[in-house]
């Protein structure tokens, strides 16, 4: 799924394990309760998706885009991301557990 247009979709409760992610589009998209434990989301977009109680467990963040995402319940302990992450505002990812390089 790198490179993949994922906007707007409805991925309520997919699992999504491990899956390679890199540079999708899932702008906007539904991914409440999604299981993307060890996913590759580098450079992926993830403005204003929904990940209200999805697991990011060791997901790769670095440079990925989740401005104005909803983060509410997400499980982010040992995913790492780098300075060019980008957060919702107000949103504390090293209090959410994650990890910076």
């Amino acid at each position: 799924l790198s490179g993949a247009n994922l906007s707007g979709a409805n991925l309520d409760g997919a699992n999504l394990d491990g899956a390679n992610l890199g540079g999708a589009n899932l702008g906007g998209a539904n991914l409440t309760a999604g299981n993307l434990y060890g996913a590759y989301l580098v450079e992926a977009n993830l403005a204003g998706a929904n990940l209200d109680g999805a697991n990011l467990t060791g997901t790769d963040l670095r440079r990925a885009n989740l401005a104005g995402a909803n983060l509410d319940g997400a499980n982010l302990t040992y995913a790492y991301a780098d300075k060019d992450s980008q957060w919702p505002e107000g949103f504390d990812p090293v209090a959410a557990g994650v990890t910076f390089e």
